[in-house]
Parts: structure tokens; sequence; C-alpha cells
């Protein structure tokens, strides 16, 4: 089941984060000691990568309601587009898991639109449209998710649907 919602947070407030040290099944999956593995995972929505970014998506989201009116169809636009893309792409690939290729071809899409993210929020945070403390919290929250995807491509035998 996906995790319980949490009310996102508002401008100049501290971003939402995931756990620190998550791995990139579901709760208590590979190298987090708990009973859940892999093969256990029916749904996206159990990849804690997945969780990851719908939480700093809908960051973004709360984030940019306070942008400029002139930024809404460019930057606000890109950079809500990018980051629900992290989501859709992760969503895609789960269901590719019978191709590895295509499984992976997924997963470095997605991966490209969490990178793509982190550029968007530099722009904000070099405009003043976003405070360095929220840029920062994006941009590791990011950098969390790109080493997920990553490790979930070089794993990506472990995942595949046999």
């Amino acid at each position: 089941a996906p995790p319980a919602s949490r009310a996102p947070a508002a401008p100049g407030a501290r971003a939402p984060r995931g756990p620190a040290g998550r791995g990139l099944g579901a709760p208590g999956g590979p190298g987090c000691g708990g009973h859940l593995e892999m093969s256990n995972i029916r749904h996206f929505r159990e990849l804690r990568v997945y969780q990851n970014a719908m939480e700093a998506a809908m960051t973004v989201f709360e984030l940019t309601k306070a942008f400029p009116v002139e930024e809404r169809y460019s930057m606000t636009d890109q950079m809500r587009r990018s980051s629900r893309s992290v989501c859709a792409n992760l969503a895609e690939a789960w269901r590719k898991r019978r191709y590895q290729n295509a499984f992976v071809s997924k997963l470095s899409d997605s991966e490209s639109e969490a990178c793509e993210t982190q550029v968007w929020v530099e722009f904000a945070q070099r405009c003043s449209y976003l405070n360095d403390l929220n840029s920062q919290q994006l941009d590791e929250a990011y950098d969390q998710i790109i080493g997920q995807l990553v490790k979930m491509i070089q794993e990506a035998d472990k995942w595949i649907i046999r």
C-alpha cells in the first residue's frame, strides 16, 4: 500500500525529505534488514525510489505555487513536468520488467528527468524564486533519487520478470 500522505511544505518551510539510508525496494527491502525482498514488491508505488520521487515532485508543486506569474508557462511548467516525469517513467519501467533493455531505458529516462529537475531547481534558486535551504534540500533529494535509479540500472537483472 502507498505511504500515508503528508502535507507538503509551504514556501520557506523545510522541504520534506525521504528517510536517510533508504534502499530501493519496499520498506524493509534489500539492504534494510527488513522482511520484504525485491520479489515481494507487487506495485511500483511500493518502490522507495518512487515514494521519494513522488514526495519530491509534490514539494516542487507546492514550492512553485509561489513563483511569479510570468514564469507560469516556462520555469514553473518545466520544473513540474520534469519532476512528475521521474515518477511516470518509473511506473512505465516497472511494467517493462519482462524486457531488460526496455526496463533500463525507462529507468534512464527517469534519471534524466531527475537531473533536469535539478537544473530547474538551480535556475529557480538563482532567480531567487527558491531560498537556499529549499534549493539545497530539493537538490539533495534528487541526488538520492538519481543514486537509487543508478543502482536499479546497475542491478537490472535482479528486477526482471523471468
